[in-house]
C-alpha cells in the first residue's frame, strides 16, 4: 500500500534537540539566532537561522455599508506598492486582539464596533517562530486620520468584498498572509457566497 500514511518504522519523523542558541542579529523588528540541533537520525550537528519575531496580526476591517478597506503601500523587499489590509506586530504586553485595533486605527482610521478572531497561522515556520492572528472588524467607521508611524505612507482604498477573489486572482493582492487572511474570512458560512 502506498499514500501518505504508508510510513515505516524508521520512516518516523521526531523532533531534533537544540544544543546551542546564540543571537546572531538584532533587526529592530525581528532578530535572528543561529541554533546548532543534533539529527536524531544520525546524530550530527547541523546550525540552522531562525528568525525570532514578535506575533503578528491582519485585520480585514468591513464597514457599516459593507465596504472593505484596504491598505495600500510601498514594500521595500518587492520594490512595489501593495495592496493588502491592515497588519502589524503585536507589542510587548499587549493582547493580540488589541493589537489589531491598535494597528487598525493608526492605519485607516478606522475603529470598528466588534473585532473577532477568524483564526491563527504560521507565517514561516521554516525560519520563523510566531504566529499571525487574523481578525475581521465589522462596522467599521472612521473617527480620525490614520497615524502613520515614521516610515510609513499608506493610501486607503475601498472595494466591495465580493471584488476579493478576482483581485487576488489578478495578481492585485499578491501577499501571502493577506491571501490567507481571506481564506478565513471566506471559509465563514456568511462569506462563502460573496
Amino acid at each position: 500500500m502506498t499514500g501518505i500514511n504508508s510510513h515505516k518504522a524508521e520512516d518516523q519523523i521526531v523532533g531534533w534537540e537544540r544544543i546551542s542558541s546564540e543571537q546572531v542579529a538584532d533587526c529592530r523588528v525581528f532578530r535572528v539566532r543561529r541554533d546548532i540541533s543534533v539529527d536524531p537520525r544520525k546524530g550530527s550537528a547541523h546550525d540552522f537561522f531562525v528568525i525570532d519575531a514578535p506575533d503578528w496580526i491582519n485585520v480585514i476591517p468591513l464597514t457599516r455599508d459593507g465596504q472593505l478597506i484596504l491598505i495600500e503601500q510601498y514594500r521595500h523587499g518587492t520594490g512595489e506598492l501593495t495592496l493588502e489590509i491592515p497588519g502589524g506586530m503585536v507589542d510587548e504586553g499587549e493582547s493580540a486582539s488589541e493589537a489589531a485595533a491598535r494597528e487598525l486605527l493608526e492605519e485607516t482610521g478606522y475603529k470598528a464596533a466588534g473585532l473577532e478572531l477568524l483564526g491563527r497561522t504560521r507565517p514561516n515556520p521554516a525560519i520563523q517562530n510566531n504566529w499571525l492572528h487574523i481578525y475581521v472588524a465589522s462596522n467599521c467607521r472612521m473617527i480620525e486620520k490614520p497615524r502613520f508611524d515614521g516610515v510609513e505612507h499608506i493610501g486607503l482604498r475601498a472595494v466591495s468584498i465580493g471584488e476579493v477573489p478576482g483581485l487576488i486572482a489578478a495578481g492585485k493582492i499578491d501577499h501571502a498572509l493577506v491571501v490567507a487572511a481571506f481564506y478565513y474570512l471566506f471559509s465563514r458560512d456568511e462569506f462563502k457566497t460573496q
